[in-house]
């Protein structure tokens, strides 16, 4: 298991490199919620997601001049600019239908991309054979002690400021693809509130930690259907990040598309936030199932804001 201990120090590691993002509210989310609602818009992190954390923390402790990130996009920007900025040469295997915000996102710090087809080919698979091949460290998006712990820090930043605000939250909605920023964050949040109950959220259909959760062992996800959730479509959890949760998080939670469509525009409408659909779905979930929320302090993670255009207009035109 990963301490709190390990966490802080990486916080210590990467303070300097990253925000400090801010924690906002909306009276109206609160009114139709009937509940108390802070939330942490990491989706206005450097790179535009929470990734940076991780990959600035693993990164910055390796001597190796290239490296090879696996990635749907955030890991692969997050990877691009810490690379950057402790001069080594990264290359990203991303899906050939990333969404164009998070490609130009990887180019803009000179991240050579290599594409690869997300229904017929492995991401780690091909990774993992350019990293030898190229003598290159391979930094996994999730599955990793040191992305955990670079992640964690974010659920340090959370602790800090609900304390100045005397703000204890009953409970914590998270996004969830492969476990890294939710077993971290956990970790971190049960070492100061150990009654909170901390829930991962999930796309419908990619709901591979909640029935792992509910199974008691790492499931997989068979029957793949389409997501605009991008950002969160692993098929199973990561062996570490599970052996984590598992012991850990409260049930999962799962959203649709149009559910996640109905947070984006609510996000952009009373909180002037720009949220991708990874990044929104534990928004979607707290409007979506009040019962949960009801009559609590809830404190909900904002994840990431790298959305393309044309699903961020068709969530705002949208009628709910």
């Amino acid at each position: 298991m990963i301490s709190i201990y390990q966490i802080n120090n990486a916080f210590k590691r990467i303070n300097k490199y990253i925000y400090k993002t801010p924690i906002i509210y909306s009276d109206k989310l609160n009114k139709i919620t009937g509940s108390n609602i802070l939330i942490k818009a990491e989706n206005l992190q450097k790179t535009g997601s929470f990734k940076i954390r991780g990959a600035i923390n693993l990164i910055s402790q390796i001597r190796e001049e290239k490296v090879v990130a696996p990635s749907s996009g955030n890991h692969a920007q997050a990877v691009a600019a810490a690379s950057q900025l402790f001069n080594k040469n990264a290359t990203l295997v991303m899906p050939s239908d990333a969404p164009k915000s998070k490609v130009l996102g990887v180019k803009s710090y000179n991240g050579k991309i290599i594409f690869y087809d997300r229904n017929n080919e492995n991401r780690i698979k091909i990774a993992s054979e350019i990293s030898k091949r190229e003598n290159s460290v391979l930094i996994p998006p999730y599955d990793h002690e040191e992305i955990i712990k670079g992640q964690g820090t974010l659920g340090v930043e959370i602790i800090e400021q609900l304390e100045e605000m005397k703000f204890k939250p009953d409970l914590i909605l998270c996004c969830c693809g492969g476990g890294g920023l939710i077993a971290g964050v956990a970790t971190a949040i049960k070492s100061k509130w150990k009654d909170t109950n901390v829930h991962p959220v999930e796309p419908k259909f990619w709901d591979d930690t909640k029935i792992s959760l509910e199974k008691n062992r790492r499931y997989l996800i068979k029957n793949k259907k389409y997501s605009i959730c991008d950002a969160l479509l692993a098929e199973t959890p990561g062996k570490l990040t599970f052996d984590i949760n598992k012991k850990i998080l409260s049930e999962g939670i799962s959203v649709s598309d149009r559910e996640v469509m109905k947070a984006i525009k609510i996000g952009y409408e009373w909180l002037k936030m720009v949220i991708e659909p990874g990044g929104a779905v534990a928004l979607a979930a707290s409007i979506s199932k009040i019962e949960l929320v009801k009559n609590k302090n809830v404190l909900v993670v904002l994840s990431g804001g790298n959305i393309d255009t044309d699903i961020f207009t068709e969530s705002l035109n949208m009628n709910f």
